[in-house]
């Protein structure tokens, strides 16, 4: 089980090149993945985000992404000629216009916006591209490391949570079964009271308490529950994502109980069926943070 929220980081130095890459992420009903990274590397988008997709499928991800290359290995230094000619042209015509003398080292002009441009030449790129995912790999592991220690965390949470709904369901069918029998007793009393007679008609009660049984019975509802609650604890001990398929089977689990809160005809159901509410609503946030 692994949580949604994590981070990781790694960083790589190799031949003067330097690279720094952070992942990060919170709960998200689906996988959003988001880049940041260097406009010379913005070609890797594409590829970063099938890496990631491969192992994360669900949650918002933020990746950052540094590069820093001291390396003169694959570079290649472009002047923009036509543009230089262009920033003469207009130097010339302004000390024209001054009568002053165009003193403008060829330096200078280097700097101006868009002069000068180093790239990397496709064999440089291989390379890069080859490197970051290296890099990225590493970070992946520390970022899936974390969320796999904070899925054991919930795990063990969810455990003890669900155990408690157990709980709260076998004492409802405690109660449930001595509801009929207990129907019976106050029935008859009440008869006799009422009709100032020792004699009651049992066909008449008979049925009358069948009627009762068949409206108050919640058997099949705590069937369903305990089936539900086997099919939560084999979830938890699998290794595939199980958030979306764990909070339909948490919706279910709510409608049963919802209905034999309906039914219940004692205090003591109703007070049961409020505390498995609860715990189930804290079983439900939890399962909001599991990938």
């Amino acid at each position: 089980m692994k949580s949604m929220t994590g981070f990781g980081r790694a960083k790589l130095e190799k031949n003067n090149r330097i690279y720094s890459i952070e992942i990060k992420s919170v709960n998200h009903k689906y996988n959003d993945i988001t880049i940041k990274l260097p406009r010379s590397l913005s070609y890797l988008e594409d590829q970063i985000k099938k890496e990631i997709s491969c192992y994360i499928t669900r949650g918002k991800i933020d990746v950052f992404v540094s590069f820093e290359n001291y390396s003169e290995k694959g570079k290649q230094v472009i002047i923009n000629q036509e543009l230089v000619k262009e920033y003469m042209k207009q130097f010339q015509q302004i000390a024209k216009e001054n009568n002053s003398n165009m003193d403008f080292p060829v330096t200078e002009i280097t700097k101006l916006p868009e002069v000068l441009t180093i790239k990397e030449t496709q064999e440089d790129e291989a390379i890069i591209e080859q490197e970051l995912l290296t890099c990225l790999q590493e970070a992946i592991h520390h970022f899936i490391q974390m969320r796999e220690q904070e899925g054991n965390k919930i795990k063990e949470d969810l455990f003890q949570r669900i155990n408690k709904v157990e709980e709260q369901i076998e004492k409802i069918s405690v109660y449930s079964t001595g509801l009929v029998e207990e129907y019976v007793v106050k029935l008859e009393q009440r008869i006799k009271e009422l009709l100032k007679t020792d004699v009651v008609d049992q066909a008449r009660l008979a049925m009358e308490v069948v009627l009762y049984a068949d409206k108050c019975s919640v058997e099949e509802e705590i069937t369903r529950l305990r089936s539900h609650i086997l099919q939560f604890r084999n979830m938890l001990e699998e290794s595939r994502p199980i958030g979306k398929k764990m909070d339909f089977l948490l919706q279910e689990m709510n409608r049963e109980i919802n209905t034999i809160g309906s039914k219940a005809g004692s205090l003591e159901i109703t007070n049961l069926v409020v505390n498995g509410k609860t715990e189930l609503e804290d079983i439900r946030e939890q399962v909001q943070n599991i990938e």
